[in-house]
């Protein structure tokens, strides 16, 4: 190819500098405000303090309340946080899926469809700690409440992620199978679960890795967990004590990170 047909093809190319100056200020526009109500005054002397023994007490745990398997050691806290993790996911899990279908626009007609999603957005609107705090007033402080808590916000997100995957479902499979004279259950069966199982099952292993954070945020609020023990432990300026709870949790996270890795290896792989 020539170079005057090179400059020729370029010179033909869509003219799209008017979309990108369009972009640039809107951008512009919705960052100024947001800037400008975002006030830094600098970081203070205690801050900076507490946040070099949050660092020390992570190097130096107390070592006697990580091996302490009592109810009142990190062992039990990390496996009570991870147990209300649990418990949310599946739970939200089990309410999750038939909501999902009953909100699918291509399994149910539009009326239905827009009665769920809508019941679905609502239950997206409120964040975590507001259904904590809801809950601890209904069942108590402890462990159940952030159950509850955790099943609820699941619920939203779960619903959510699943509608998409089931929207995308490849109907051509369906229609070929309902043309070889299978039933519902042998279409749901070989046509709709093969194609939804390693999505819904990645998806839910996200939640979980985003629920134990939450578990462990939901204790500030008395919903159980570590959260509780880590926040008088802060203010006591016990900074080891500190130091052993955020040890043990970043523990606990590298963990199920670990494992949701090759969990979402193996699926990818087949």
């Amino acid at each position: 190819m020539s170079k005057s047909r090179i400059i020729e093809q370029y010179e033909m190319r869509p003219k799209k500098w008017v979309s990108y100056l369009l972009s640039i200020i809107v951008i512009v526009a919705i960052l100024f405000p947001a800037i400008s109500t975002i006030s830094f005054n600098g970081f203070s002397k205690s801050g900076l303090v507490v946040a070099k023994n949050i660092f020390l007490g992570i190097i130096n745990p107390d070592m006697s309340f990580i091996l302490d398997f009592s109810e009142l050691g990190l062992p039990f806290l990390l496996l009570e946080t991870a147990a209300i993790a649990f418990l949310g996911t599946l739970i939200g899990l089990i309410i999750s899926v038939p909501l999902a279908f009953l909100a699918a626009r291509n399994i149910t007609n539009k009326f239905v469809s827009n009665i769920f999603v809508t019941i679905i957005t609502i239950i997206r609107t409120f964040p975590v700690f507001v259904y904590g705090l809801m809950f601890i007033r209904v069942t108590g402080p402890g462990a159940f409440a952030g159950v509850l808590t955790l099943a609820l916000t699941s619920i939203g997100m779960l619903s959510k992620l699943f509608i998409e995957v089931i929207e995308d479902l490849d109907t051509g499979i369906i229609e070929s199978l309902d043309a070889s004279g299978c039933n519902t259950l042998q279409k749901i069966r070989f046509g709709i679960i093969p194609q939804l199982m390693t999505n819904f099952v990645s998806i839910l292993i996200y939640r979980f890795d985003i629920n134990v954070k939450n578990a462990s945020v939901l204790g500030l609020v008395g919903a159980g967990g570590i959260g509780a023990p880590l926040q008088f432990a802060m203010a006591g300026s016990k900074w080891d004590l500190v130091g052993s709870l955020l040890l043990g949790l970043i523990v606990l996270v590298l963990i199920i990170e670990t494992c949701s890795d090759k969990i979402r290896a193996k699926l990818a792989n087949g």
